[in-house]
């Protein structure tokens, strides 16, 4: 499974609680580069994309959903932590994978 978080500069913990998911592959971009925000593209291996919420602005995250949308990936909006994400994982019916 691949996973693409957009938005927060560091993500803290979040990473090591993915890989002990069985998570390997994760792609983090901030955001924050202009590039970021108008030519956004990720891997076609992308399985789930993650917007930390309090970490980027309202037409970043809009042009992310209608991308993710068109290609039929599944979008989590979620506050950067931990416990806000895993909670957003269980409402996906996400199971460990190792």
């Amino acid at each position: 499974m691949s996973i693409m978080l957009v938005g927060a500069d560091h993500l803290g913990n979040i990473e090591k609680n993915l890989q002990t998911l069985g998570i390997y592959s994760i792609d983090h971009v901030t955001g924050r580069n202009v590039s970021d925000r108008k030519r956004f593209k990720f891997p076609l291996s992308t399985t789930l994309i993650v917007i930390f919420i309090d970490y980027i602005n309202h037409t970043t995250a809009r042009n992310i959903k209608q991308m993710a949308k068109s290609q039929g990936v599944p979008l989590v909006f979620a506050n950067r932590s931990w416990s806000s994400l895993q909670d957003k994982l269980v409402a996906l019916n996400f199971r460990r994978l190792g």
